[in-house]
């Protein structure tokens, strides 16, 4: 449980972030106080004495972790401090983040800017080969911590499937003035309603540029990786109507988390405090959702909540499991939810031994797995069915 401490410890903490003062922030977290050469706060001093010497009982054990064998945490190590490794490797400093290079393809990969009264945000815009003067469908992808839109869309190598769907991409770019490592703020109260924060922001740039390059407003589509993946889910729940389907990577619930506390707690498997926020919010916008169950970053637990959100309103449908397996690749269980018609309204991708990435992604991006099932195929897919009114 998070105690009235532990919340004051991480809002320090989550302050000293947004400042870049990183090292700072793991130092409070770990038990250390900041350090004293820098502009240090009464709150900071207040939350450092207030958490000196506490732990939390109980053992938490990372499972398939790839980058080394299994390791065990004992009670002896703190839960903050294990929550901001968590954070920390999530979300490694921007600052060290490269940009990869864009692939040469025959359509246009432009850039442009959109300015709201919440907020201004950069972006890029893929229009396939010969997709000018057609009224093409829309898939904006929202990118994870430390990415852009360049290494996004390598990565995902969405460019290359809309050339061969023909279909605009839309890559919207989170600033590090928003948040240092670059993450969309899907844990903040103010970023997760509608007409107001990022949402609002977002869907604007949707707006115009569905307007402006005269694309088909029943064909746009959001999807997103992490934190990304929990604002293209916030999207659908606050904007229902300007979404045809909606594709979650790796994501979390909308509305849960009110803050970086809860934020850390979710993403280690608890409910942050949330659980009845989670089941107040649901949307018919079909979704498919995609989650490694060797995901250290982002509890697998998180899908179940994700699709806990969109399976309320299809409660009546008709559900089926299957079980597969990509050559010389992940296996993998599928559950689809069937409406009426039989066309898949919900559908669950657990795949097995995958970390914390995009599945079927490019490893000249980061945050990829290229042994698949590939995601980005799979979500146009989807995306191909659903269409509004």
């Amino acid at each position: 449980m998070i105690n009235p401490a532990m919340t004051q410890r991480m809002e320090e903490a989550t302050r000293l972030t947004r400042a870049g003062r990183l090292k700072e922030a793991m130092s409070l977290l770990q038990g250390a106080m900041p350090d004293a050469s820098h502009d240090e706060t009464a709150s900071t001093r207040a939350a450092g004495e207030a958490w000196k010497g506490q732990t939390f009982d109980g053992d938490w054990q990372v499972v398939g972790e790839e980058s080394g064998p299994q390791r065990e945490f004992t009670r002896d190590d703190t839960h903050a401090a294990r929550a901001w490794r968590t954070y920390r490797d999530a979300t490694a400093s921007a600052t060290q983040a490269e940009q990869a290079p864009t692939d040469v393809l025959p359509g246009t990969f432009t850039s442009g800017h959109f300015t709201h009264p919440a907020g201004t945000r950069e972006y890029k815009l893929y229009i396939p080969d010969g997709g000018e003067g057609q009224t093409l469908p829309l898939v904006v992808m929202l990118h994870g911590c430390t990415q852009g839109p360049d290494d996004f869309a390598i990565g995902t190598a969405m460019n290359h499937l809309a050339e061969a769907q023909t279909c605009c991409v839309l890559y919207p770019a989170q600033p590090m003035s928003a948040n240092h490592s670059r993450c969309w703020n899907w844990f903040r109260a103010e970023d997760q309603q509608r007409e107001g924060g990022e949402p609002a922001i977002l869907a604007g740039m949707i707006r115009q540029l569905i307007a402006t390059h005269e694309l088909d407003a029943r064909r746009v589509y959001v999807a997103g990786l992490s934190a990304g993946g929990a604002m293209a889910t916030t999207l659908a729940m606050t904007y229902p109507e300007l979404f045809a389907a909606v594709g979650v990577h790796s994501g979390l619930p909308h509305g849960v988390a009110r803050g970086l506390p809860d934020a850390m707690a979710l993403m280690q498997g608890g409910t942050g405090g949330g659980s009845a926020r989670a089941r107040s919010w649901a949307s018919a916008v079909p979704a498919i959702i995609f989650h490694g169950d060797r995901d250290t970053t982002v509890h697998p637990a998180n899908a179940d909540r994700i699709a806990a959100q969109y399976a309320i309103t299809h409660q009546q449908t008709r559900v089926t499991v299957e079980q597969g397996q990509v050559k010389h690749g992940h296996a993998y269980t599928r559950t689809l939810h069937h409406d009426a018609t039989g066309t898949p309204c919900l559908e669950q991708w657990q795949i097995q031994g995958a970390g914390h990435a995009w599945s079927g992604g490019s490893n000249k991006g980061s945050y990829t797995d290229p042994k698949g099932p590939d995601a980005s195929r799979e979500m146009l897919r989807f995306f191909s069915h659903h269409s509004r009114g």
